[in-house]
């Protein structure tokens, strides 16, 4: 096994506190009380009761597998891959629920710029942890 490059681990720190901002991100979705949705506009209330609950669950799994994903990629293992493909997979199907059911990008069309960049954070990391399998910087679990 390699020894990763210098600016491996740091940027592992920084990809694993991005995904944890989108773990927050989700719980503070996932907990707002009806109230608190009421007190939204009328076109983001209509979002919320339009998105599927199969796209809120994509929404977990994408963040926590990234979050989990980063964190096994810090720790230099192999399966932070899978879980990374996982994460992405769960993007792409959050954002169908979010964009063509739900209608986000009407009600926000800036949304359309923050979930690409999300999504292209999330291949990058993908991209970053097959490099890392195919240099031997990562090992099976111990």
């Amino acid at each position: 096994m390699q020894s990763p490059p210098r600016w491996f681990k740091p940027l592992c720190v920084v990809l694993l506190i991005w995904n944890l901002l989108g773990c927050m991100a989700y719980m503070s979705d996932v907990t707002l009380k009806p109230e608190d949705v009421a007190k939204r506009s009328p076109d983001m209330q209509a979002m919320y009761a339009a998105r599927p609950m199969w796209a809120v669950a994509a929404f977990a799994t994408a963040v926590w597998g990234g979050a989990l994903g980063s964190l096994l990629l810090l720790l230099r293992r192999r399966a932070a891959l899978p879980v990374l493909v996982a994460s992405v997979v769960g993007l792409v199907f959050q954002n169908f629920g979010l964009f063509v059911l739900a209608g986000a990008g009407r009600v926000n069309p800036a949304a359309y710029v923050v979930q690409g960049l999300v999504f292209a954070i999330a291949v990058g990391l993908v991209v970053l942890a097959r490099r890392a399998a195919a240099q031997g910087w990562l090992r099976e679990a111990a």
